[in-house]
């Protein structure tokens, strides 16, 4: 269930005098309206409001054609029928929010905020701050003028408060229902949102929010369907609450799932299996020949993991054989063994690569947002001369099955390269595997984004604002490594459990 959109068809069909039954015997919003411009009259008299404050003022109404039209303050008329979005219910009336509305904007910035203030102090956000001084007495419905990205907030308080100068503090007349006209504007949010301006932050002009037309009923239906409302979007809340539990449950779930695999735990035991220990000498005996043949060089720092006399496990660290029991998460099943990542796997980051070399057309450098699980996505990427790449960047050309890890930002976002993604060069802050026969590229997938991995890593990993981890970290990571039938075993097991939660949580979706 999309509980947004289903709030959005409540304020919707509230708006429209659909969510409760009509009176008619209630008196018509026309009067109420009435009594608002002789209200507004009399405060320009005593000095409380400016002939400039009610110059804008209009009254909406039907005429002989039964099309709709505005007078303005200066008895100019204009068809508006364009405007019009649907039909009223009888007894209700169209509007403008600034005929029936004062808004004003906040007077404080951004430095006005204290730890100890007394003061609500609104930002645009949804940050509430403090301050030692109020600059408002009322209830008031307060409007984000601005925002990076267009997600526009509103907040409803009463009382004492100050707001921030992008603010839009909007107060009313007695016969205007508060509740009422903040859900009537919270529906026109995605409309506000599409008409705003701004390239980096965007921003609504006072006149975008005077002008909104309000459908604007009896006062006592606007109190009706004000509860009417609250009670309905109480209900959409407390579902989307129930929604992000169970996300949160399932996402717990997979995480402790996908722990008892890689702890042996999910799958049984084949004691017939060949050990893992066993396929690791035979490749290392072959590595050992492929060295005398002088058809490869030896890894000065290569370290790898063994099993001592007393039983203890022991690795070479910085030239110094040292016992690592107590660095190893945990005692493995039998067949299985503790080896050093880079043994089974080859890796190798991004090259760092300045936006001047970007170019519209060439090779693709493959962005972050394009690590989808199955595959890699090119979409929006940037490009690379194909000659530049020849001469400084062939060797980060990724193959076919390679997997690609996130080392930054998104941490644990992984993907495998497919036809489509062959030949491209991944960025920085992206690590390229290529996997030996000692493990299958499923296993190490799922190795990858399981608690085992992100732990060592996210120890180990560096940066203030971005953290990340690279090549020199991975070196140092412990892998639980099974027998290769297990492997498989393993990862066709996970692919069927996190299948149907896949399902499950597109429905939450």
């Amino acid at each position: 269930m999309d509980t947004k959109a289903l709030r959005q068809k409540i304020l919707d069909l509230a708006i429209r005098g659909k969510l409760v039954p009509q009176d008619p015997n209630d008196e018509p919003a026309s009067a109420l309206l009435e009594r608002i411009r002789e209200q507004k009259q009399q405060m320009v008299k005593e000095g409380k409001l400016k002939k400039k404050d009610i110059k804008n003022d209009s009254v909406i109404f039907v005429g002989e054609d039964n099309l709709h039209y505005e007078k303005f303050a200066d008895g100019s008329v204009k068809c508006i029928e364009d405007e019009i979005p649907f039909e009223l219910p009888d007894g209700w009336n169209w509007v403008r929010l600034g005929s029936i509305a004062n808004i004003v904007t906040g007077r404080l910035d951004a430095n006005a905020q204290t730890k100890d203030g007394a003061y609500p102090f609104f930002t645009c956000g949804e940050e509430v701050f403090k301050t030692d001084s109020y600059a408002f007495d009322c209830n008031a419905i307060l409007l984000g003028g601005n925002n990076a990205t267009g997600d526009f907030k509103m907040h409803k308080f009463s009382g004492k408060f100050n707001a921030y100068q992008r603010v839009y503090v909007i107060t009313t007349f007695p016969e205007i229902d508060v509740d009422y006209l903040y859900n009537h504007i919270r529906y026109y949010l995605p409309r506000l949102q599409s008409k705003s301006i701004g390239s980096q932050t965007r921003y609504l002009k006072l006149g975008m929010i005077t002008e909104l037309l309000i459908a604007l009923p009896t006062f006592c239906e606007q109190k009706t369907i004000s509860r009417a409302c609250d009670k309905y979007i109480n209900y959409c809340t407390e579902i989307a609450s129930e929604k992000n539990e169970l996300k949160s449950i399932i996402k717990d779930t997979k995480s402790k799932i996908l722990d008892l695999a890689i702890r042996g735990q999910l799958v049984p035991q084949n004691p017939d299996d060949e050990p893992a220990s066993v396929l690791l000498g035979r490749i290392r005996a072959e590595k050992e020949e492929l060295i005398k043949q002088g058809k490869s060089k030896r890894d000065k720092k290569e370290s790898i993991i063994f099993k001592g006399d007393d039983n203890s496990y022991y690795r070479n660290k910085k030239g110094q054989l040292i016992c690592i029991d107590k660095e190893l998460p945990y005692e493995l099943p039998d067949g299985w063994t503790w080896v050093m990542l880079p043994e089974i796997v080859f890796f190798q980051e991004g090259p760092g690569i300045l936006k001047k070399d970007f170019r519209e057309n060439g090779v693709p450098l493959i962005r972050i947002s394009g690590l989808q699980t199955e595959k890699v996505l090119l979409t929006g990427c940037d490009y690379l001369d194909e000659e530049m790449v020849k001469n400084k960047w062939n060797h980060f050309k990724l193959d076919l099955g390679d997997v690609v890890l996130c080392t930054s930002a998104s941490i644990g976002k992984a993907s495998i390269v497919g036809y489509e993604a062959v030949g491209a060069i991944p960025y920085t802050g992206q690590i390229r595997f290529k996997m030996s026969e000692a493990i299958t590229r499923d296993y190490f997938l799922y190795l990858a984004t399981s608690s085992v991995y992100l732990d060592q890593v996210n120890k180990m990993k560096t940066g203030n604002c971005i953290q990340h981890y690279g090549p020199t970290h991975l070196k140092e990571v412990y892998v639980p490594l099974p027998p290769i039938n297990e492997q498989e075993k393993i990862a066709n097991k996970l692919k069927v459990i996190f299948s149907q939660f896949s399902s499950l949580e597109s429905i939450l979706a």
